[in-house]
């Protein structure tokens, strides 16, 4: 792989995965690493896709399994410290969009990852579960659980 197709590919999914990185471990400076080594990993491994999608879902996968790595190690075991969402520099066209990023951001991980996974990147239950790695019936409990908490949240200001 030359430099020209690694660039395509990197400006081609490089948003989505920070995206999704950020969903996970809300900190701009861990999302921007997890995305980094996720594309290092994609130009290690000698792997052709049938199409953009396949690509896509496999890379999605790689950061998903880097931020889970992140969190089981002892760095983060003790020293934890995020960015607060203020400094994510995210853009918002209604006041409403921002109280419910805010709201998902506020969820545990697990829930986090599968509603950006459904809604903002536009993945299905199964896709989401084999991005995942868990079953699908999981990524639909996970889902029901996170849109639950989010209704308990923003339920009364966003008449839900």
């Amino acid at each position: 792989m030359n430099d020209v197709q690694m660039a395509l590919i990197y400006d081609k999914f490089s948003s989505a995965v920070y995206r999704a990185a950020f969903a996970y471990c809300r900190n701009t400076a861990d999302a921007e690493d997890i995305t980094q080594e996720t594309f290092i990993k994609r130009f290690q491994t000698d792997v052709s896709f049938p199409d953009d999608k396949a690509e896509k879902a496999w890379l999605m996968k790689v950061a998903a399994n880097k931020c889970r790595d992140m969190f089981r190690s002892a760095r983060y075991r003790y020293f934890y410290n995020s960015v607060p969402l203020d400094e994510a520099e995210l853009v918002y066209e209604t006041p409403e969009e921002s109280a419910v990023y805010h709201a998902v951001m506020e969820l545990p991980p697990k829930y986090r990852l599968v509603i950006h996974l459904y809604y903002y990147e536009g993945y299905s239950v199964a896709e989401t579960a084999k991005i995942i790695g868990r079953s699908e019936t999981a990524v639909q409990t996970q889902l029901y659980r996170a849109r639950k908490l989010l209704k308990e949240s923003l339920g009364k200001e966003m008449c839900l």
